[in-house]
């Protein structure tokens, strides 16, 4: 038994009681079969739009270089660049399949590569496009641009589309993104949706891979539409419904440790959700006029039939809002959101490291493996005052929860430790407190320069990389 008053907590040995609720692995492999899946059907389509692309001439039209040239590279990378585009869109759809199969960290950085690729093939295809069809001269490809915006049908739309997908990828860039309020970068993320909607269509109307044959053509309007669908039911629809049917209001707002406030709302049948512990939800409080800007908020304790609990800390303008939130205020959610859940657990000994309010999903998980009976310890690296430091030490004494607290600032600007670590590395003094470490399922969550470092030593101890499960905030 410990609590967040002593730095050092060596785990004991000895016997630990089973764990029947632990997870089948069937879960582990289910879940590898839908990412294995994803990236087969993924692979299908760009083969078979290349195979048509073959087909209608490019390879002929690249060997016979000048203009034909271009245009073939300009009309290649527009097809990839599509096929990108709109797998990036289901990426960010939200559909249930893909969030429990990828986690939202892996599906983040899947949008934001594929993001990266489709946004470089469409600059290449705009270029080469407009090269082919301007006349010789300095100006060819502005005088190109202009020529095809206002002859071909649909380059109007595409034109406003192509300035709106480069407004998203310019203001998620880290250096501008950092500095941007959340609020107004998901505003401005939202216009991709529409820029991505105006820029493809004109290749469903013009372009010869879309139109030569009615599989064409079917393949293309199918992908496109599966897109329009999957943004309308999951992000629009769905979140909708459940904000109506479960009727959730603000019950109480209560002040927590570092400057954080937790919230307790009140629903109907909120275990129709489906939410567990360690997931989160994009949260909307109909209480002033930036409401409709949703924020992602963890459950920072387990859901029950007719309650849950945030806990947020400011860190922008929505979250500033929540301190000030009154009692009965309407709640609209979307989700539940999240692969940081006890589904994933395959061993009865548990570890949960996190920082910061990144320790917001590890309490909700703690308390949902104390009830399944597993052995968890806690690593709460905290900067001044510790989050939920009167819940753990209950926990801790109550039910044998274990708490390794590393307070103050980090030792060093390599480590993840704070000075409580002392002279050892990182892997040394993981290995010092939670001696068992290799057999421990291991929940990280924190700012992710930090979560990186983490893993990095959790995997040098032993663990595999399976049973290491990592969520970022920021």
């Amino acid at each position: 038994m410990s609590s967040l008053s002593a730095p050092t907590v060596r785990v004991p040995g000895g016997r630990f009681k089973p764990d029947p609720p632990v997870p089948a692995r069937d879960v582990a492999r289910a879940d590898r079969r839908v990412r294995r899946a994803t990236g087969v059907l993924a692979a299908l389509a760009v083969l078979l739009a290349l195979a048509w692309w073959v087909d209608g001439g490019g390879p002929a039209g690249l060997l016979g270089g000048g203009t034909r040239a271009v245009a073939e590279t300009g009309r290649l990378c527009g097809l990839l660049a599509s096929l990108l585009l709109l797998g990036q869109v289901l990426l960010a759809a939200r559909i249930p399949l893909l969030e429990q199969a990828f986690g939202q960290r892996h599906l983040i950085a899947l949008h934001r590569g594929t993001g990266i690729a489709s946004f470089a093939g469409m600059v290449a295809h705009v270029g080469c496009a407009s090269w082919a069809h301007g006349p010789a001269g300095v100006g060819r490809v502005p005088a190109g641009f202009w020529q095809l915006t206002w002859t071909w049908p649909g380059m109007v739309a595409a034109s406003l589309g192509t300035v709106l997908v480069v407004l998203v990828v310019v203001t998620s860039a880290r250096w501008i993104r950092t500095r941007l309020r959340y609020e107004w970068w998901h505003l401005l993320h939202l216009w991709g949706y529409a820029g991505v909607f105006l820029a493809l269509p004109h290749q469903l109307w013009a372009g010869r891979e879309f139109t030569t044959s009615p599989s064409r053509t079917v393949f293309w309007w199918g992908l496109w539409i599966a897109a329009v669908l999957a943004v309308v039911v999951w992000r629009v629809a769905v979140p909708v419904l459940r904000s109506r049917r479960h009727r959730i209001t603000v019950a109480a707002v209560l002040p927590e440790g570092d400057g954080s406030v937790s919230v307790h709302m009140t629903g109907e049948r909120l275990r129709e959700l489906g939410a567990s512990a360690g997931q989160f939800f994009v949260w909307r409080f109909r209480s002033g006029r930036g409401w409709p800007a949703g924020n992602p908020y963890s459950l920072s304790a387990p859901p029950t039939a007719r309650s849950l609990r945030i806990t947020v800390k400011e860190l922008g303008d929505g979250s500033a809002a929540v301190p000030n939130l009154r009692q009965g205020t309407r709640v609209h959610i979307e989700g539940p959101y999240g692969r940081l859940t006890p589904r994933t657990r395959t061993s009865p000994r548990v570890a949960l490291i996190g920082a910061g309010v990144g320790m917001t999903p590890l309490r909700a998980l703690a308390e949902k493996f104390l009830n399944e009976s597993a052995d968890v310890v806690v690593v709460h690296r905290f900067t001044r005052e510790p989050l939920f430091a009167r819940e753990f030490t209950r926990l801790a004494r109550e039910r044998n929860l274990h708490v390794v607290a590393s307070p103050g600032r980090r030792r060093a600007a390599g480590s993840w430790w704070g000075a409580d670590a002392g002279r050892a590395d990182d892997l040394a003094a993981l290995r010092a407190r939670i001696p068992d470490i290799a057999v421990r399922e291991v929940y990280v969550c924190g700012p992710g320069r930090w979560t990186a470092m983490v893993r990095r030593t959790v995997l040098g101890a032993g663990v595999p990389e399976r049973r290491v499960h990592v969520e970022n905030f920021g």
